[in-house]
């Protein structure tokens, strides 16, 4: 399924924009750092914000620059519960040209917004490399298989729905044979990859081809090559 296959590439994508945009969150911040003077500000106000399942608080800060000027500013990092309280003291970076820009000496102030991009950028790489690693690894154990893999003939037992596979309310089919190991007289079942449309009516033998490695039968590939292929 087409849209099965652009989700490894979507995941990945992200996660790397967003880790990207991470990385230049944190070296903002860096720079920041470098000039930045420091005062003692108070919080005057509490400004909530909410959103469709949550509420979070963002304080309003006042300070002096050097120059006398008041200025006030909002800091751009919330919670809920409020991390601060009106009234109370804290401490202030800013540049004398921009005071407009302070922001609040505290590790969430300054560090939030990279550490938040940065963990979702991560879960979304991290399931996209997956994804993509898991499929050269499946593919590549086919390949290995078609090369050196033993043919055998296992039963046709059954066309079954892989319900733990869902996909726009969909679940893909999966063919079911059966062989017995001569050399240990144990039964193996043997599950083919998934099938995004029903192949039942396509089934015409009582034997499926299956590829096995010589010392290890768990390590197989069920093959459905016989099947249409489905129209891109």
């Amino acid at each position: 399924m087409k849209a099965v296959s652009i989700i490894k590439y979507v995941f990945t994508l992200i996660g790397l924009g967003m880790l990207v945009g991470a990385f230049f969150l944190y070296q903002s911040t860096n720079e920041f750092l470098k000039d930045a003077l420091t005062t003692e500000g108070t919080v005057v106000e509490l400004i909530r914000s909410r959103s469709t399942d949550s509420t979070t608080y963002r304080p309003v800060v006042r300070f002096i620059t050097r120059g006398g000027s008041a200025v006030e500013f909002t800091s751009s990092a919330g919670s809920n519960p409020p991390s601060y309280s009106t009234g109370e003291t804290v401490e202030v970076l800013f540049h004398e040209s921009s005071p407009e820009n302070a922001k609040i000496n505290g590790f969430f102030s300054l560090w939030g917004g990279a550490v938040i991009l940065g963990g979702m950028g991560a879960v979304f790489f991290l399931v996209g490399l997956s994804i993509l690693l898991f499929k050269r690894r499946h593919k590549h154990k086919i390949e290995q298989l078609q090369k050196t893999g033993v043919p055998i003939k296992a039963k046709f037992i059954s066309v079954d729905r892989n319900r733990s596979v869902r996909v726009n309310g969909r679940s893909p089919y999966k063919i079911c044979a059966q062989w017995k190991n001569p050399a240990t007289s144990e039964i193996h079942i043997f599950e083919s990859e998934n099938i995004w449309f029903d192949p039942t009516n396509h089934i015409n033998v009582e034997e499926l081809t299956v590829l096995i490695e010589r010392s290890n039968p768990k390590k197989y590939h069920v093959d459905i090559s016989f099947l249409p292929k489905v129209a891109s």
